[in-house]
Formats: C-alpha cells, sequence, structure tokens
C-alpha cells in the first residue's frame, strides 16, 4: 500500500511552508514541500526535511510539569494535563481577580495563526498580546507604514520578476524562505542582477554579481549616497514620483550632502562602484525589488535604513510594479468572504497596552506592540504591574540580550507558563511547562496568505501524537473554559475550522485534495491609476507626521557608529540554512550537522591575536565568557566578528544543544539599548573581546 499523504504546513521555523508528508503505521516517512504549491515545487530546506527528528526526539518536553522548586532550579512534578491546565487556568484567574485582566501577559511568533492567541486574550479581557518582533521586524513595520501607510506585508516581493534584486539585512539563500529563494534563482535563471550588501560574505552574496562588504552601522549612509546619486543624475521614475511621491523636494535639499563620495569615507565602498550600481538600479526599474529587511533590529538606527529602503524603491517606481514591491490583495479583492477571525467573539480590551504602544508611544504598532518595553513593566510596574506571563512558543531568556537581568525581572512574576515543543531557556524558567505537539502531531487553525494569488490554507495533523502533548487550539480552549469563556473551547478541530469557514461558501473537505484554496489562478498587479495609499497626503511620504509629533526626525542627519574599542569587536550574528534560532539546536539531524557556532574573525585581525583558523577562543565581556572555535576568512569587516544565532543551550534535558556562543548573554545592559523611532531591540550595539585558548 502506498503511503498516505498528508498537506500540512511547516513547523520548523516561522516560514511555515506548505508541505506534504507521507504517512505508513502512524509514522512519518517523508517530507518534502507540497509539489501542487507552484513556489515550493516539491523543495524544502534542511530543518523541514529534520522535522522527522524533531517528531521522534525523546529529549523534547513529553508531559506538562509544574514547578516544584526555585525558578530555574530544574525541580518539577509530572501533572497530568487536565491537572495542569486546571492550575493554570486558576491562578490566572486569582490573579486576575486581584489585579486585573491587564495584569495578564502574552508573547509568541506571530505568523498566519494568531488570531486564535489575540482571541484568547481578549477573552480574559487583557489588551497585552505581544509577539517577538522587537528582535526581529519591529523596525520595518514601522517603516513601511511611515512612508507608505501600509504595514510591511501590505506589499508583496515579487522576486520571479524582478530584474535587480537588493539584499540589505536579508540573507535569502540562509535564512531560507523556500518560495522565496526558489524566486529569487528564478530571477537570476532568466538574466536578473543581485546585489548584497552586508558586513560578510553570506552565502548569498556568492550568488551575486555586486557584492558591497559595508563598515558595520553605516547602512544609512550607503542609502543617502543612492538617494543622491537617484536625484542628482535624474535617475529616478519622474512620473511615479509626480504622481504617487509627497514632499520630494524636501528630500531632494535633505540628500544634496550626502554624495557617494562623502559615503566612500564612512562605508568603506568606493564612490565610483556605488555610483555603477546606482545606474544599474535605474536600467532595470521599476522591477527592482530591494528588499527592506527581515530580522532588522541591529543598530540604534536600523528604522531608518529600512525607511530609506522603501523611499528608494519608491524613487525607482517599484511600488506597486511587476518584479518589485507590488501591492498584496486579500480575498475581499476577488469578491471572496475571508475566514472568520475568533477575535470577534470577544470585545475589545479598553484598558491600554502595558508597553505604551499606540497611546504612550504613538509611533508604535499596538497590535503586537513591544515585547520588551513589556517585561520593562514587569520590572517597574509602570504603568501596571503584570503578574502572568505566558510565552507561546517564544524563549525571550534567548531571543532577547542580557538573560540574567531578563531571569532577574521574570522571577518577580506571579505565574510564568511556557508552552513548547522544545525545551528553552524561558521553559527552564517557568511554573508550568505546557508540551505542545509537533507541527507533524497537530491540527492549527485556518489561515490566509495574502499575496498577488491569496489563498487559504490548513495545517492537519499528520501523525497521532507521541507523548502527553496538545494541539495550541486544544491548550487554550482548556484554559478559556476553565477561565469561564468557553466561546473559544471546541470539541474538535472540525468544529474549530468550521467556524471560521462560515459563510465563506468554502468546506473542510475543499482543503483534502492539496491543503489549499485558492482564490484566483492569477496573479494580480493593481492598476498603477487605482494605487493610493493610506497616508495624509494619500501618497509615499518622505515627511510623516506621527513621527515628528514624537519627537523623531523624519529625515535625520548621519550619525557614524561608534568607535570600536581598542581590541574589541563588535558583535553581530545571523542565521545559517542548518537552524532556528534556539530551538532546533538540540534535533539529532541538526545537530549532527552543524553542532557548534564558530566565530568569524577577519584574517589580518586574527593574525595579529595569534589565531588560527580552527583554534579554540573565547568570547568575552564583563564576568561573561564562553568558548568556541575560531573561522578565520577575510571574508568579514575587520571591526565585526559574526556567530550562528541560538546556540549555547545548556540545558539538563538535552543532550546535544550545550556547545557554542550564546550571543545574548554577551549583550550585558542590551535592554536599554533600542531603537527609539522603530521600537526594535539594537542588537548589534555590543563590543566583545576574543581571547585564545591555552588549549590551542
Amino acid at each position: 500500500m502506498a503511503p498516505k499523504k498528508v498537506y500540512s504546513i511547516c513547523g520548523m521555523c516561522s516560514v511555515r511552508c506548505p508541505i506534504q508528508v507521507e504517512v505508513e503505521n502512524d509514522d512519518v516517512v517523508f517530507i518534502q514541500g507540497n509539489p501542487h504549491d507552484s513556489g515550493m515545487a516539491g523543495g524544502l530546506c534542511p530543518r523541514g526535511a529534520a522535522g522527522v527528528a524533531l517528531l521522534r526526539d525523546p529529549e523534547r518536553p513529553q508531559y506538562p510539569l509544574i514547578r516544584v522548586g526555585k525558578r530555574g532550579e530544574g525541580k518539577w512534578r509530572r501533572a497530568t494535563y487536565d491537572e495542569a491546565l486546571d492550575y493554570v487556568a486558576e491562578k490566572l484567574s486569582a490573579i486576575k481577580k486581584q489585579h486585573g485582566a491587564k495584569s495578564i501577559l502574552w508573547s509568541d511568533r506571530g505568523g498566519p495563526f494568531a488570531d486564535l492567541h489575540k482571541a484568547f486574550m481578549r477573552g480574559i479581557g487583557s489588551p497585552n498580546y505581544c509577539n517577538h518582533d522587537a528582535s526581529c521586524a519591529r523596525n520595518v513595520m514601522h517603516a513601511a507604514k511611515s512612508v507608505m501607510g501600509y504595514g510591511r506585508k501590505g506589499v508583496a516581493y515579487d522576486l520571479r520578476n524582478s530584474k535587480h534584486i537588493v539584499l540589505q539585512t536579508r540573507n535569502i539563500f540562509e535564512a531560507i524562505n523556500v518560495k522565496e529563494v526558489n524566486g529569487a534563482l528564478d530571477s537570476l535563471k532568466n538574466g536578473g542582477k543581485l546585489t548584497v550588501i552586508d558586513i560578510r560574505a553570506n552565502v548569498s552574496s556568492t550568488k551575486a554579481n555586486n557584492f558591497f562588504m559595508i563598515r558595520p552601522g553605516t547602512d544609512y549612509a550607503f542609502n543617502l549616497a543612492v538617494i543622491n546619486c537617484l536625484l542628482s543624475n535624474n535617475w529616478y521614475n519622474k512620473k511615479f514620483a509626480s504622481e504617487y511621491i509627497h514632499d520630494l523636494d524636501v528630500l531632494a535639499d535633505f540628500v544634496a550632502p550626502y554624495t557617494p563620495e562623502w559615503a566612500e569615507g564612512e562605508t568603506g565602498i568606493p564612490a565610483a562602484k556605488l555610483v555603477a550600481f546606482a545606474k544599474e538600479l535605474k536600467a532595470a526599474a521599476p522591477a527592482v525589488l530591494w528588499h527592506p529587511g527581515w530580522m532588522v533590529s541591529r543598530y540604534t538606527n536600523s528604522f531608518y535604513v529600512c525607511r530609506s529602503i522603501y523611499i528608494i524603491n519608491a524613487l525607482l517606481g517599484s511600488i506597486g510594479a511587476k518584479g518589485g514591491l507590488p501591492l498584496i490583495n486579500k480575498p475581499k479583492d476577488f469578491g471572496r468572504k475571508g475566514l472568520k477571525a475568533f477575535s470577534d467573539l470577544f470585545p475589545k480590551p479598553e484598558d491600554k497596552r502595558v508597553d505604551g504602544a499606540g497611546w504612550k508611544l504613538k509611533h508604535i504598532d499596538g497590535g503586537p506592540g513591544l515585547i520588551n518595553k513589556s517585561i520593562e513593566a514587569i520590572e517597574t510596574g509602570d504603568p501596571y504591574p503584570i503578574k502572568a506571563y505566558i510565552a507561546h512558543r517564544h524563549d525571550p531568556l534567548h531571543a532577547l540580550p542580557d538573560p540574567e537581568r531578563q531571569r532577574e525581572i521574570l522571577d518577580k512574576l506571579d505565574l510564568l507558563v511556557s508552552t513548547t515543543f522544545s525545551w528553552s531557556d524561558t521553559a527552564w524558567f517557568a511554573d508550568v511547562v505546557l508540551p505542545l505537539s509537533t507541527y507533524l502531531e497537530r491540527e492549527s487553525p485556518l489561515a490566509t496568505k495574502n499575496g498577488l494569488k491569496p489563498y487559504f490554507f490548513r495545517r492537519a495533523r499528520a501523525v497521532t501524537p507521541r507523548y502527553e502533548t496538545r494541539s495550541e487550539w486544544e491548550i487554550l480552549g482548556g484554559i478559556a473554559k476553565r477561565m469561564g469563556f468557553p466561546e473559544l473551547s471546541f470539541e474538535t478541530a472540525e468544529d474549530m475550522w468550521n467556524y471560521q469557514l462560515t459563510d465563506t461558501g468554502m468546506s473542510i473537505e475543499d482543503f483534502d485534495a492539496t491543503g489549499e484554496v485558492p482564490v484566483t489562478d492569477t496573479a494580480k498587479y493593481r492598476s498603477f491609476e487605482k494605487l493610493s495609499f493610506p497616508t495624509p497626503s494619500g501618497k509615499i511620504e518622505m515627511h510623516c507626521q506621527k513621527l515628528e509629533d514624537m519627537g523623531f526626525e523624519s529625515l535625520p542627519a548621519y550619525t557614524p557608529p561608534s568607535e570600536v574599542p581598542e581590541g574589541a569587536f563588535r558583535l553581530t550574528f545571523g542565521r545559517c540554512a542548518l537552524h532556528t534560532q534556539g530551538h532546533t539546536l538540540n534535533n539529532p539531524m541538526l545537530n549532527e550537522q552543524m553542532p557548534i557556532n564558530p566565530v568569524w574573525i577577519n584574517s589580518s585581525k586574527a593574525r595579529e591575536m595569534g589565531i588560527a583558523d580552527g583554534d579554540e577562543v573565547y568570547l568575552v565581556n564583563g564576568e561573561y565568557r564562553s568558548k568556541t572555535i575560531a573561522y578565520v576568512t577575510e571574508f568579514i569587516h575587520p571591526e565585526a566578528v559574526f556567530v550562528v544565532h541560538g546556540f549555547g543551550h545548556r540545558l539538563p534535558p538535552e543532550s546535544r544543544s550545550s556547545q557554542g556562543i550564546a550571543d545574548q548573554e554577551l549583550m550585558i545592559g542590551g535592554l536599554d539599548k533600542i531603537d527609539h523611532a522603530g521600537g526594535g531591540v539594537a542588537l548589534q550595539e555590543h563590543f566583545i573581546r576574543i581571547e585564545k585558548s591555552s588549549a590551542s
């Protein structure tokens, strides 16, 4: 008998690619990208292929745990799921009664299923839903809103049809979104160009026509010079600018001093090469896609780097254009009704957010807020106390800087709950661990993917859960029922899906054949004559009044980055194709391929320090020191070192994940280093020293 094919959604990273799972005897035998999805073409990244190892890993949380010792001590008692849900619901109800619903905080990793989480918090009555984006894409979200009025997901990335892709704060070929990778490769195959701007030669740069190894922290200078070049040489799209850009003259006056020659002194990029690059952009426009960034919580001016990228795209006429950043479509744009939201079940909480997003910080989107500011409120009680925190598939102790300070803050909580399918530093510090079924063992709510060709999709359960784990809808529904809002408690996944499908004209069975229900078969590009922007002027704005009202300049003068102290390096980090932050380190397949994160160090600097490739070294900041091995290369800027993020787990339940550098532990005082204009944490504003191990 041929294996059963189940169409589902990967859960090995935040991209959530559509997959096809082959199942025999209630076990997974093969995983590949969904072959019915043209963007996947059956492809999958190494992380996705290793999902079967996560399923079979006996070192993942297997049953609910309730703490009996001190936080982080590792003393637990095993509980049944009903007992654990009773415990959490009772604690939350008592906290709500004593301190109000607003004293309860939630954070997750965002994504297409977050409506269920937001509804859960609405049901409790708390406004304090957060996601992880303060350490990822808050700056680019707010930059997009400040320029276009739309958030970052208001435009699509039409990589396949692009004639010139520019990657700056985006590493497509390592931080892999399979559809984006395939789109970029198709562009290159069809003669498109690729430019990479980075402090090191990443994998994306190996496929680039242009690679600019930029001095760390000077991206804004580079971008201002590109804008200067486009305007001073009349290489911008004049027709698009006249119709859709507001205050272009203000921009022209501002960038006049920022010439390519000036930028050379800041960035280290020769002026002639920058000019030649700008000329290439002009030749490819409007089919230019300068990616506005993904993980952009880097420097204290990263918001303005992202903002300058949107401005460059606008000058080239790329916003709204095929091969650029076309505006996305939703089902309603094709006369289709969207999925019924769980949030509709409950009124919006009246209390203001604890992080100040949307009221105190009027330039910050109140949707996912700022988790770092919410954690700060746990410490200060300002504007009110936070007493309970549910971290759902989110590990702030690994994702945010200075975990020692975080532990001191989180220890003030009356309740810390972790829902997770793998061990994390936050789960180990929690009061209750609620084990989540892996994505191969659980259903999720139906979701919508907006874009040029929007569609609905489903994560289906491929196999029976191996341990005492549950799906998130079962966990949240169980707590909700116990706390007195049973509207969010569904008996079966089918009941949940049927609720979402109300009045859509779709049925559950429509997802069986491929896992997806398309809204249209043809990509729809908005007509240029119908482009409109939800800004005060109705156009793309160089001047953002909301920023100005909060005391931030729309076009601030460039400020050089902090000087690197003598004998130190700027600490930088990023992704690789084999791991997803911290939650794949203990995966048997992936750990075997990459058990440690070497530190990249420039060859000339290494020679000065007597460090050879492969030597054991320590990275040091204050009292924290951790050991790894040196990767000596000329392909990193001398001012910086680089490590892959997510390593250095040292948790007793995990036997494979302890090696390497936990970069966030080197970021002492990092909770206070913020890009205030965009809200992101400035994770690459830290300096460390390297010491050669005596064993080398």
